[in-house]
């Protein structure tokens, strides 16, 4: 598998290390470049060949290129960039109706694991547990609240609305609320979502679910940033299989259970 990063930071070079691993111990892996484009550079002279799937840690200002690239070439693309407004998930969209494209704010299995219990966690509490999302992060990080934090949260909603499905009348349609000040009576139907930044926390997420006499804590604690290089290269191997289309990390790790 040749793989083309796209960007050239930290998780480009994580990614790069976690490749040469995989290749120590006998796997045929190989990242053929990074593409640094935020200075104005471009993907053609980045790479001496074409790679067979790229791999985007880098900026929402690059999906447009990323894209164009893919399209233009005919392989897939791992996205692995968060902060996306609008308009580039829309490119994103786009891109996936002719090419693989795998697109999603976390690639750590854990969290990909806690978003499906999450989601079937409220189906089953919706209105009798009040929830709420803490993502923390290092100062350094951007976007907030963190790509995670609202995928958790759209999780929480598609409960919600499942809640709904067997006609109990249980069903509720979530808002979010970005942290609190003064006075903020909660709602029913909130989902607090509060964002932690300082020193070089990794990343953790923790989901709250509060009931009157009992409290359920779902939490993940990424120790490092190797866990989304494993999630990220599972993903490129599944696109390579893939039929153009637009699939989520969920797709990746449980199409290749049942394989």
């Amino acid at each position: 598998m040749k793989i083309g990063m796209i960007g050239a930071g930290t998780m480009a070079k994580v990614v790069a290390n976690y490749i040469k691993e995989r290749n120590e111990q006998g796997e045929q892996i190989s990242c053929l470049g990074m593409a640094e484009l935020l200075g104005g550079g471009s993907i053609d002279e980045a790479f001496k060949e074409v790679p067979e799937v790229l791999i985007d840690f880098s900026n929402p200002a690059n999906i447009e290129k990323t894209c164009g690239y893919a399209k233009e070439h005919g392989i897939p693309a791992v996205i692995a960039t968060t902060g996306c407004s609008e308009d580039d998930e829309a490119t994103i969209r786009k891109a996936a109706e002719t090419v693989p494209i795998v697109y999603s704010a976390n690639y750590s299995l854990g969290i990909t694991v806690i978003e499906k219990a999450v989601e079937e966690m409220t189906r089953t509490l919706a209105g009798a547990f009040d929830i709420e999302i803490i993502e923390q992060h290092h100062r350094r990080k951007l976007d907030a609240p963190s790509g995670t934090a609202l995928l958790l949260a759209r999780a929480v909603q598609r409960g919600g609305i499942a809640a709904d499905e067997n006609g109990s009348g249980n069903g509720i349609r979530y808002e979010f609320t970005y942290g609190r000040y003064g006075s903020s009576l909660r709602r029913k139907e909130e989902i607090g979502v509060h964002a932690v930044r300082g020193g070089g926390i990794v990343g953790e997420h923790t989901v709250l679910f509060a009931g009157d006499e009992e409290v359920i804590e779902i939490r993940h604690h990424a120790q490092s940033k190797r866990i989304f290089a494993v999630g990220a290269l599972k993903a490129a191997k599944f696109a390579l299989s893939k039929e153009a289309g637009l699939y989520q990390m969920k797709d990746v790790l449980w199409t290749q259970e049942q394989s």
